[in-house]
């Protein structure tokens, strides 16, 4: 785990050539068919020495449709299995924070379904009108509802309704993964320096003609920009709204920002108690993978 070009998937590589292991991405992007060099899948770092490196999770969705986090937890358990079963060792790779806390939180409610109609009714009544109707359930459904915005209160009333005429079985992620958290540690004046270069990088590598051809696939300009960052800007840009010098300088920023929440994500995780091994991307791959061994023969022993 790391920011946004701090070196995760090369060092993953590097790790599953000399442990035979086996990735599993935990972006929630790269899981789109079609949106490569904005995700930065760098399919071409999974051929280490010649030997090509099995991973999963990556190029599984059309990117008209929409993957959620249910999606990545029930995937995520296939492959894991798949992977023990071969005898192998499963790398996790990735920045998405959600993704992260799938391995040791439970999300089931996030399997239970959108009410459509009744989001209609509900989307337009005041916050204080959505409270009052929240509190008038059960207090057992609506214990887990976060009542910060109108978004959320709608949903944990979709969930509550759910959960008085269905039972819900909740299994604990922490039960089937006992992960070994490897944190890459940048300085944050070199991944401003990494992110700037890998973007005029891929910029000037086909970003733009990928925006162009997801277009002509049928995608639509709403769905680029719910995409996020480069595919968003992408949009933008292809409308004529903005020019390739603006792209260059709105989208370094966004994605400075990305990187500087992706970091506030992981000391959050360090406060709920979570061990984040950080290691220095500088330092010689021979004393991570030392590290990494001497972890698995703790745990064996």
């Amino acid at each position: 785990m790391g920011a946004t070009a701090s070196g995760k998937t090369r060092l993953a590589c590097d790790l599953a050539y000399v442990l035979d292991a086996e990735i599993i991405s935990m972006d929630s992007r790269q899981v789109y068919k079609g949106l490569d060099i904005g995700t930065g899948k760098d399919l071409e770092a999974y051929t280490v020495q010649g030997k090509e490196i099995p991973y999963h999770l990556i190029d599984v969705c059309e990117p008209s449709q929409q993957f959620y986090l249910h999606d990545f937890i029930r995937e995520l358990k296939i492959s894991f299995e798949q992977i023990l079963q071969k005898g192998k060792i499963p790398i996790l790779c990735g920045g998405t924070g959600l993704y992260l806390d799938a391995l040791r939180k439970d999300f089931s409610f996030t399997q239970i379904p959108e009410d459509q109609e009744s989001r209609k009714e509900l989307e337009v009544m005041s916050k204080e009108a959505l409270l009052l109707r929240l509190n008038a359930l059960p207090k057992a459904t609506i214990s887990h509802v976060d009542r910060s915005s109108k978004k959320r209160i709608i949903r944990g009333m979709e969930v509550a309704h759910h959960l008085l005429k269905n039972e819900v079985k909740l299994t604990s992620p922490q039960e089937v993964y006992h992960p070994m958290y490897l944190g890459i540690k940048t300085d944050t004046e070199v991944r401003r320096n990494n992110i700037h270069r890998r973007l005029i990088q891929r910029m000037d590598n086909g970003l733009i003609e990928e925006g162009e051809a997801l277009l002509k696939s049928g995608i639509s300009h709403q769905r680029l920009q719910e995409l996020g960052l480069e595919y968003k800007f992408l949009s933008l840009y292809l409308q004529k709204k903005i020019s390739r010098l603006e792209v260059e300088n709105l989208l370094f920023t966004a994605i400075c920002q990305f990187a500087k929440r992706q970091m506030t994500w992981f000391r959050k995780m360090e406060k709920e108690g979570i061990k984040i091994h950080w290691i220095d991307i500088s330092s010689s791959f021979q004393e991570t993978l030392d590290f990494v061994k001497q972890h698995f023969h703790r745990q064996a022993s």
